[in-house]
């Protein structure tokens, strides 16, 4: 046992919707670090946290599943860890199964699997008090009795609403320490019928006065009406988009102004060595400072998926969606994926495994990168900033947030385009009923957001310290190299590396209205798209001299730009396959170069078209 060497693996498993992570978070708090398994795109979580007594627990957080009978590569770790057969996961000394103490006729059956394994293990019924709110009688001696193993209530989302688990496991943990054995389990054999022994646990131990909460129904007969709900629905995301725009202001304002303040300062230090003063001006605050203006925007846009997400929302949503996405040849189950593909295509394409059917799982991935990932919002916010004046609409809405919304239904709208047209050009017409729980509505717990935000704005933050700022330095080493020659007559990025390659593309892009500073942003932009942002602030800055700041872009593409090319670069972005992570993601999941290529191929011929269309539209009618 590791408990023998000074320290206690306790793996936290259950259902989704369970409260795991909750109460993963309220152990562990800022202790805690996110990976991915090695080899798959699986998120790892642990974390530790010190007992009472002083000792220290080791926390892991596994993925959630509904069976050990694994049917996505989440289930599958969950199953090899708590087997202790993961070649990377070290056997866990202790399994901490936490159910939802209002649907333990669901969470049980798992329970009992686990209890198979015949480990060492304790039963935390989470959400106890919406449980006794409900009038749900949980007798936990009897319920002690029937399961054989320890069973604890808890409230995650509480403080202090983990004492009794915490204090439960340090016991076990003392035990181990002194070399007392802790009694697992008796196994079940593998041919009981565990719905039989659900049912015959419910009766000796849980006393229910109805199926279901009565709150939760009154809201469902409204949320899941199938036009006022899809009213609601609509009306929340628009709301959503708004707020984007309208919140984050001051909140950019004040960014940009400490960048600016922070550059000035280090620019005047700078001065005597030209070179170094414009790679930190013209390179790293020019480019970087204009993406970190866009924090405040995609921590919004975070902060409403996570609240959705806790409220019990979602799964909602994907239940309402289902027959309208069935037409289209996707499955409610990707309503989830896609919405999460709005804050970054990367988890989107991952949180698939959860859609059994490989087909509808394929499709699902090939259409996630047509969502409007938060790395298009530093795109999008510039065009819009500067092209798009700040109008109210109807006496309550901004003009710049309508615009943002119509981009991101854009988006939608293509996915299902084309997730019609792959339904059409499969050979498999078979179709899938939707299956799936919907979980009692909850206040979304405060601290779980803040840590969801943190972990965001530490992984935007990394992203900018990281892959951005090499390409911004690499762009600036392009952009500034060679020297023009004594007889020049045009600014100095026009004879560098890059302008060459800026005017060359122009071949290619000049019918959809792109010059050649576009031309140049578009390639670092493979890597990440927000890049694009800090590229075009970085040329722009060397081809104006040093009197042009990351605060002036706006102002310098609305000169320097027609609106016809400003309206083709936001019809590009819609669909462009500008993220090289995304592509990579897509490989690993599907395990095949050819969907790599299908998705790049398809992407950037349905922006090369858009663009051209828009762009010479517009040009026609400005």
């Amino acid at each position: 046992m590791n408990a023998l060497a000074g320290s206690l693996r306790v793996a936290l498993v259950g259902n989704p919707n369970c409260g795991k992570t909750a109460l993963f978070n309220r152990l562990t708090g800022s202790r805690q670090k996110v990976a991915n398994y090695a080899g798959v795109t699986v998120e790892r979580k642990e974390g530790r946290f010190v007992a009472p007594s002083g000792r220290v627990l080791h926390l892991l957080d596994l993925p959630g599943a509904y069976s050990l009978d694994a049917t996505s590569p989440d289930e599958a770790i969950t199953r090899d860890v708590c087997e202790g057969r993961h070649p990377d996961e070290p056997a866990p000394d202790l399994i901490v199964c936490v159910a939802d103490a209002t649907n333990l006729r669901l969470h049980l059956r798992f329970v009992l699997e686990l209890k198979r394994l015949g480990r060492p293990m304790l039963l935390a019924l989470n959400m106890i008090d919406a449980a006794n709110r409900r009038g749900i009688v949980i007798d936990p001696a009897a319920l002690e009795h029937a399961l054989g193993i320890p069973v604890v209530g808890t409230v995650a989302i509480r403080r202090g609403g983990a004492a009794a688990l915490v204090e439960r496991v340090d016991a076990m943990y003392a035990d181990l320490a002194a070399g007392v054995a802790v009694a697992a389990p008796a196994a079940i054999p593998e041919q009981a019928d565990l719905h039989a022994q659900v049912r015959a646990i419910l009766a000796a131990a849980v006393t229910m006065p109805r199926a279901t909460a009565a709150v939760d129904d009154a809201i469902d007969r409204v949320v899941l009406h199938p036009a006022a709900g899809l009213a609601i629905l609509a009306v929340v995301m628009f709301l959503v988009f708004q707020a984007v725009f309208s919140w984050a202001a001051p909140l950019q304002d004040a960014v940009r102004a400490g960048v600016e303040a922070v550059g000035a300062a280090i620019g005047g230090l700078l001065e005597p060595m030209p070179l170094l003063h414009s790679l930190v001006t013209d390179g790293v605050f020019a480019g970087l400072g204009t993406v970190l203006e866009f924090l405040p925007q995609i921590l919004i846009l975070f902060l409403f998926i996570l609240m959705l997400e806790e409220s019990g929302y979602l799964p909602r949503a994907a239940f309402l969606l289902d027959r309208l996405m069935f037409r289209a040849g996707l499955t409610g189950r990707a309503f989830i994926p896609l919405l999460s593909s709005f804050a970054c295509a990367i988890p989107g394409i991952m949180a698939t495994r959860s859609i059994t059917d490989q087909r509808d799982r394929l499709t699902t991935i090939l259409v996630a990168p047509l969502m409007t990932c938060s790395a298009r919002l530093p795109v999008y916010t510039l065009l819009i900033a500067a092209f798009i004046p700040r109008h109210d609409v109807l006496g309550l809405f901004n003009l710049q947030g309508v615009v943002l919304f119509t981009l991101y239904v854009a988006g939608i709208l293509s996915a299902l385009a084309v997730a019609w047209v792959m339904k059409r050009l499969r050979r498999d017409k078979s179709e899938h009923a939707l299956l799936m729980e919907l979980p009692s509505y909850r206040l979304p717990n405060p601290r779980d957001i803040a840590l969801g935000l943190w972990e965001r704005a530490k992984i935007f933050l990394k992203r900018v310290g990281g892959i951005i700022l090499a390409l911004t330095v690499l762009l600036w080493f392009l952009s500034s190299f060679p020297a023009p020659p004594a007889d020049a007559t045009l600014p100095a990025i026009d004879y560098s590396f890059a302008g060459r390659i800026g005017r060359w593309m122009t071949h290619v892009f000049a019918p959809i209205g792109f010059n050649w500073q576009i031309c140049i942003a578009l390639i670092p932009g493979l890597a990440a798209r927000e890049v694009a942002v800090s590229s075009l602030a970085t040329v722009y800055a060397l081809s104006g001299g040093e009197d042009v700041a990351a605060a002036q872009l706006g102002a310098i593409i609305a000169n320097e730009w027609s609106l016809a090319t400003a309206l083709s670069l936001l019809a590009w972005y819609v669909f462009a396959p500008q993220c090289m992570s995304t592509l990579a993601v897509i490989r690993r999941e599907t395990n095949s170069w050819r969907n790599v290529w299908i998705t790049a191929g398809y992407l950037f011929a349905l922006a090369y078209l858009a663009s051209l269309a828009t762009y010479q539209i517009a040009r026609a009618f400005t």
